[in-house]
């Protein structure tokens, strides 16, 4: 039973120690693993550190992006992960498990093993992520009916951030000893992923409305007492007419063509 554990880097240069030290924590509940790294131009120490770090193991492989791959966030963020991707797709064979993180500051606490452990061998889900703490964090990542889009793409965006959060929470919080909360999308730093089923997918990060059927996005719309379609706007560093989390896709796009299950786990990872 072997993983791949990937992710892009982008100066966090001082969370690796840690969150290498819980890849190897990760790592050893498997028989044999790589960790692939999609390394973009960074200016603080995260190059030095990934160097050094394969000189000392060799299951590190890592790429070094030298091109201007787009002026939008999302669309890098999900062209790094869509490289880290095609090594696990090229060698599906030798890994049935991937696991996709981020690389910074929410990886790098304390990590409780026992969530991966005591799920890897079930079989009612294919992408897996865990709960938080403090709480549920990554709502942008996250679809679940009736909130079936992104919070950013509707009005009160801001309002419904908390509102979504607080309404994962009761859900994760009422689920039985055991028992995983079905979703469309979720991500929250870190996810396991059953290689078969995700095969045919890739991350993208664009409005990707194509894949969502017009039930899903009037379900969101009326949920988030939001009005007149789709709302894009400039957030600063995100472009709401051109961006959206890269994650989603992924998932929905693996439901449609391999009937993938989505869940999440109401045990916290890291902590």
């Amino acid at each position: 039973m072997n993983v791949c554990i990937c992710g892009p880097v982008l100066n966090c240069g001082e969370y690796l120690p840690k969150v290498f030290e819980n890849i190897e924590k990760i790592v050893s509940l498997f028989d044999d693993y790589k960790i692939i790294i999609f390394y973009d131009q960074s200016s603080d120490n995260t190059l030095e550190f990934l160097i050094n770090y394969q000189k000392k193991n060799s299951k590190l492989i890592f790429y070094i992006n030298r091109q201007s791959i787009s002026p939008f966030r999302t669309h890098r963020i999900a062209h790094a992960r869509n490289v880290c991707l095609q090594y696990v797709k090229d060698n599906q064979d030798i890994f049935p498990y991937f696991i996709m993180m981020d690389m910074d500051n929410v990886n790098a606490k304390n990590i409780n093993l026992d969530c991966i452990k005591n799920n890897i061998n079930r079989t009612d889900w294919d992408g897996l992520s865990f709960n938080s703490f403090p709480h549920y964090y990554d709502i942008w990542a996250l679809s679940i009916w009736p909130y079936c889009f992104s919070y950013n793409h509707f009005n009160f965006n801001y309002k419904y951030h908390t509102i979504i959060r607080n309404y994962v929470i009761k859900k994760l919080s009422k689920l039985k000893p055991g028992q995983l909360l079905p979703c469309i999308s979720s991500f929250n730093g870190l996810s396991i992923y059953k290689t078969k089923k995700f095969i045919n997918s890739n991350y993208d990060g664009r409005v990707r409305k194509d894949l969502f059927p017009n039930s899903f996005i009037s379900a969101h719309a009326n949920a988030q007492n939001s009005r007149g379609g789709l709302v894009y706007r400039n957030y600063g560093n995100i472009k709401g007419k051109y961006e959206d989390c890269e994650h989603r896709s992924f998932h929905q796009s693996a439901r449609i063509k391999s009937n993938a299950r989505i869940m999440i786990s109401p045990n916290i990872l890291f902590y």
